[in-house]
């Protein structure tokens, strides 16, 4: 018997499965803590705006993230809605940060994934996008972040300055926290649907007490 549409199980959103990480607030910094959880990674170095790595790098996190999406749809009857761009940012010298000398930074691009995921769906997935094209290497990764201070910027990337110079120098030494862990946005938009001024993107930094 076919199953009716009302009967389809609910398609999962990492959005609205974690909504406080999501969709923060951009009036001011919240402390929340984050879950181990399951990502696509490919890692690289330099200007995300000049770097080719870097457009190989989203491009086959997203090949291979919608492959995932559906052999698990086909495979399990578990359908979801395929996560945003994020990143995880670092340099020797954090102050490139508030300078934007986007050629000293190094950088992990990463799609999560639901937990029901696994090495062997990812490892399938894989073999299959680079049957039609090379790949950069894309790893199945769990990342721990813990208690995080984060934000919604609303605005161009470039823009965020401000923002991180607030966190670093006003709100983590006002609240008795420092970085544990590298500098994490998600991008909450589509750069080229939206307008730069219109771009959310959270900014995310782990935290420990100083």
């Amino acid at each position: 018997m076919r199953r009716m549409a009302s009967d389809a199980p609910a398609k999962y959103d990492i959005k609205k499965a974690h909504k406080r990480l999501y969709a923060p607030s951009a009036k001011g910094f919240e402390v929340v803590e984050v879950p181990e959880l399951s990502y696509l990674a490919v890692d690289g170095h330099g200007d995300p705006n000049t770097s080719s790595g870097y457009a190989d790098a989203v491009e086959a996190l997203y090949s291979v993230s919608y492959g995932i999406k559906f052999a698990s749809k086909r495979e399990l009857d578990r359908d979801f809605v395929v996560g945003p761009l994020e990143g995880l940012w670092w340099a020797e010298d954090m102050s490139t940060f508030l300078t934007r000398d986007k050629s000293a930074w190094d950088w992990t691009m990463l799609i999560v994934q639901p937990d029901w995921i696994t090495a062997e769906m990812v490892h399938t997935a894989i073999e299959k996008a680079e049957g039609k094209k090379q790949l950069p290497p894309v790893e199945l990764r769990r990342i721990s972040e813990g208690t995080s201070a984060q934000i919604l910027h609303i605005g161009a990337y470039d823009d965020e300055g401000p923002t991180l110079d607030r966190l670093h120098h006003e709100y983590l030494p006002q609240h008795g926290l420092t970085f544990n862990g590298h500098h994490h946005e998600i991008y909450l938009s589509d750069p080229r649907r939206t307008a730069p001024e219109k771009l959310k993107t959270v900014l995310r930094q782990p935290v420990r007490p100083a």
